[in-house]
């Protein structure tokens, strides 16, 4: 028996137009594409780890050592501040540009440096190791000439995942097609 209910975004029986919906903001940065389980995984790890160094603090400040509480608050607060950017890592799109946002720097290409967005075959690294396997990555080629790789499908969003790799890949694409000029 169907029961008449509405789901987050549509009513149930409605027919799925690719509208905009009324938030759907392209000045905002954007990543089109899910945090895959292997960085959430990793990320949630180091926030355990986190929550570990701020209770050994604790016990480290209620034992009467005021410098080692200060050096467990550091090392927690760091361990957050890690968790959260490698939450933030990948390509992030909007209609000013593309963003590489890397555990350690951002890069920022606007859609008129680049002249193509294109998927190719080539050797990738295996979750940001030296280790590289073939595969296949996302680039930007830019107007210098310079191929820049935004994804691939072994780092940590897609290992395993090529249908998610394949949809932020068209993703991408098609925001570089709507707001390239040629």
């Amino acid at each position: 028996m169907p029961l008449p209910f509405l789901t987050a975004d549509r009513a149930f029986d409605a027919t799925t137009d690719d509208v905009a919906l009324p938030f759907d903001d392209h000045d905002q940065w954007r990543r089109p594409y899910r945090p895959g389980p292997w960085r959430v995984a990793a990320a949630a790890l180091l926030l355990l780890l986190a929550s570990f160094v701020l209770l050994a603090g604790t016990v480290t400040a209620a034992a009467g050592s005021a410098s080692g509480a200060y050096v467990c608050l550091a090392l927690a607060g760091l361990g957050i501040a890690v968790a959260l950017r490698l939450l933030r890592v990948g390509a992030w799109v909007s209609r000013h540009g593309v963003r590489r946002v890397l555990l350690l720097r951002t890069r920022t290409v606007a859609w008129d440096q680049v002249t193509e967005v294109r998927t190719v075959q080539q050797p990738v690294r295996w979750l940001g190791l030296p280790r590289t396997v073939q595969g296949q990555a996302l680039s930007l080629v830019l107007r210098q000439g310079t191929p820049l790789p935004l994804l691939t499908d072994h780092n940590a969003d897609f290992l395993s995942r090529t249908e998610a790799f394949d949809r932020a890949a068209d993703t991408v694409e098609a925001w570089g097609d709507e707001y390239r000029r040629p």
